[in-house]
């Protein structure tokens, strides 16, 4: 270790290495009761990540140097402490201060569905002529029938399927929407760029590792280049519309009794 000069401290550098290493645990575990490809993809993230945690101590620990702040000479205060009581002002934090409204993911669930079901009924005309069987595909996500329907079957309207797909799909969207509205102000900057790629590619990877195993027949229909773009067209509308939206403060600072409609902030 270098000598350390005045004013300043070898501290240990930061690493990612423990969280890979915890991810492809994870994925290795998964992979078990998925596809052997996640596991296959678990093994990689752990050797990765444990020879790069060896690495940062072996043969020589990775330090950087920190400054020291300036001795401070503190003089005892006469006054006694003012303890602060659960739900006044500048009570201790819970993050994040500022989240989307409910109404900001629901927006951005509908016009991301929007985006998606245009996406796939181009596909449908494109690669099989008809608007119909993306939309008949997602009514097989609920319907026997059309899991094991002909692809001319598939090609047909059918009115039925044209309900089931549309009730599949604006759930799915808006309860999707509320989950990117809960957890975008979570992330530090570029909400949009997570909601609208990394998001999509992590359960497109999960959807593609469990549907082998729920349903074979539906997994070996699906064109995964069109789905992979159709939830990134998915997650780029509905990020960018709930990014865009205004944050609204949290109730952090306000009792259990008042956030929960028991009393109000005038009541106290």
């Amino acid at each position: 270790m270098a000598s350390e000069r005045p004013g300043q401290i070898h501290v240990p550098a930061p690493t990612a290495a423990p969280l890979v290493t915890a991810f492809g645990v994870t994925l290795l575990l998964a992979g078990l009761v998925t596809s052997a490809i996640v596991s296959a993809v678990g093994v990689v993230c752990f050797v990765v990540g444990a020879v790069g945690w060896f690495r940062e101590v072996l043969p020589h620990e990775h330090e950087e140097e920190m400054a020291l702040e300036p001795a401070v000479t503190i003089a005892p205060s006469p006054h006694p402490v003012q303890r602060l009581a659960a739900g006044v002002s500048r009570h201790r934090a819970r993050l994040p201060v500022e989240v989307y409204p409910y109404s900001a993911g629901i927006k951005g669930g509908i016009a991301g569905g929007i985006a998606m079901a245009v996406l796939a009924v181009v596909h449908g005309l494109l690669a099989h002529r008809s608007p119909w069987y993306t939309i008949n595909l997602l009514a097989a996500a609920g319907s026997s029938a059309m899991t094991n329907a002909p692809e001319a079957a598939l090609s047909q309207f059918d009115a039925q399927a044209l309900v089931l797909a549309f009730v599949i799909h604006a759930v799915l969207s808006i309860l999707v929407g509320l989950l990117y509205g809960a957890l975008l102000p979570m992330f530090p900057s570029h909400p949009a760029f997570w909601g609208g790629l990394i998001a999509p590619l992590m359960w497109t990877g999960l959807i593609a590792a469990a549907l082998d195993v729920i349903n074979p027949a539906l997994n070996a229909r699906i064109e995964w280049g069109w789905f992979v773009a159709t939830q990134i067209a998915f997650g780029l509308v509905a990020g960018l519309v709930v990014a865009r939206s205004s944050r609204i403060a949290t109730f952090q600072h306000a009792s259990l009794a008042v956030r929960s409609g028991i009393e109000t902030q005038d009541d106290r």
